[in-house]
Order: structure tokens, then C-alpha cells, then sequence
């Protein structure tokens, strides 16, 4: 995580989630998102922050990608807004075939392992996120 921006929440020495992202022209990718306190609201927050930052230097598109056999993270992202942009077909067979074998067939659930699937926080619900999901202070 220390090759990206980011950030991470933690209650004294535990760390409770993290964030790190990447900004590229008008737009802010988030590569990575670990809550490890599902429930207590750390994912949206670290959301929140991104979306934050994204808003201070006036980005206009805040997007990620996901396999397709995340379901958790797929609900997570919905509920929070995401909308999905684009399925990226045998994206991760390809990067199994050229870039990592170890890739396994099968992912989370048991769901073969194929797709990546891009989704994107529409921009006009990017202030009421960042209300609704900043971690109290």
C-alpha cells in the first residue's frame, strides 16, 4: 500500500481499514479498499475520504474494478451508489494466461473466476456521500 496515496483507519495501534488510490487526469481510481471491521461503517468512510479528496481538486469520475466473483464487495459498492460502466470479459483469464498463473479458476463462492467489472460513483451524489459516510469525529 505504500506505493499509493491513501488512507487508513485505526482505533489506537489496530488498524481498522484502508484505502489507496490513484489519480490520473480528471479522475481518481480507488485500487484498493480493506475494511477489517465489516459493520462498523470503515469501508464508507474510507470511501468518504477519497471522494473528499477527489472533490478538493476537482476530479470528475471516482471509479474502480472488482472480479466478478466479489459479491461482497459488489453489494457493498451498490449500496453505496456505484453503478457498474463496463464488464471487462476475460480480463482476469487473461492476465491468468500472461501476467499471473497463479490466478486460481475459481474464486470467492465458488463462482468461476472470469471477469472484471468496472464501476463508477456517479459525481452528482458525491456530496451527500461525503456527508453521509465521513467517520465521525
Amino acid at each position: 500500500m505504500s506505493a499509493v496515496p491513501g488512507f487508513i483507519v485505526q482505533d489506537d495501534d489496530e488498524w481498522l481499514g484502508y484505502v489507496g488510490y490513484e489519480i490520473d487526469g480528471p479522475a481518481m481510481e480507488v485500487v484498493s479498499l480493506q475494511s477489517l471491521a465489516p459493520g462498523m461503517g470503515v469501508g464508507g468512510a474510507l470511501l468518504a475520504a477519497c471522494v473528499a479528496i477527489a472533490q478538493a481538486v476537482e476530479l470528475r469520475r471516482l471509479w474502480l474494478i472488482t472480479t466478478n466473483d466479489n459479491v461482497d464487495a459488489l453489494r457493498f459498492y451498490q449500496r453505496r451508489g456505484f453503478i457498474f460502466v463496463a464488464v471487462h470479459r476475460d480480463a482476469v483469464t487473461r492476465a491468468r494466461e500472461t501476467l499471473k498463473p497463479e490466478i486460481g479458476l475459481t474464486g470467492a463462492h465458488g463462482i468461476p473466476l472470469r471477469d472484471e467489472l468496472e464501476l463508477e460513483l456517479p459525481h452528482a451524489i458525491w456530496p451527500d456521500f461525503v456527508q453521509r459516510y465521513s467517520w465521525p469525529t
